[in-house]
């Protein structure tokens, strides 16, 4: 399916300092343009210093932004996927988007997110597609019901599974890792990844 003409109208919102509503494999998510984070924050009524991620187009992308090191390279292999990887920031991160530090990064496993992505420079600000305390959106329905974007890409075939990314923060040296939330991913395939690559989980 050919979605060039959405994309460009979803690239053209953000660079415009719009939202944007899109799909993942898990569940839909908001996005804006990372030095715009706060719109997120509004759109959603979400508590102030709750921080939001990044998500990036591939690998590379999210591994300028943190100061993983070798427990970046051990977990990243995991990706395009449904797990969010919380590890220390380095300069290329915006400072509004790595709170005490840390900044969750991630790459979608969905082919109109990562298109998205590609259009948009490779990384976006983004966060689940609801309003503050309530469910994220798992259909194209309850996604354009919320009229939280001003534009709302389709999700060209690819349904979300329902259930959101899990979220792990790592510490560089490998012996230490905090489950934030179990999620589509088993934790405990992080802690196999950093085993096998000699980390001490």
């Amino acid at each position: 399916m050919d979605w060039t003409h959405e994309i460009a109208r979803a690239a053209g919102v953000i660079a415009s300092g719009g939202v944007v509503g899109y799909p993942t494999e898990t569940v839909w998510g908001l996005a804006v343009r990372p030095e715009a984070s706060e719109l997120l924050y509004v759109r959603k009524g979400r508590e102030a210093g709750k921080p939001v991620q990044l998500s990036c187009v591939d690998v590379g992308a999210a591994r300028a932004l943190t100061l993983g090191g070798a427990v970046f390279d051990a977990v990243a292999g995991l990706w395009p996927g449904p797990l969010t990887l919380v590890l220390p920031a380095s300069a290329a991160c915006p400072p509004d988007l790595a709170p005490d530090g840390w900044v969750g990064v991630r790459v979608p496993d969905h082919p109109v997110a990562l298109a998205l992505l590609c259009a948009c420079g490779g990384t976006l600000a983004t966060t689940s597609l609801n309003r503050s305390g309530e469910e994220a959106a798992r259909t194209p329905e309850q996604a354009r019901a919320s009229g939280l974007a001003d534009f709302l890409l389709p999700d060209g075939g690819v349904a979300a599974s329902g259930r959101a990314s899990t979220v792990v923060r790592v510490w560089p040296d490998g012996g230490r890792l905090e489950v934030l939330r179990e999620g589509a991913l088993p934790s405990e395939a992080v802690r196999e990844r950093l085993r096998l690559h000699g980390g001490k989980l």
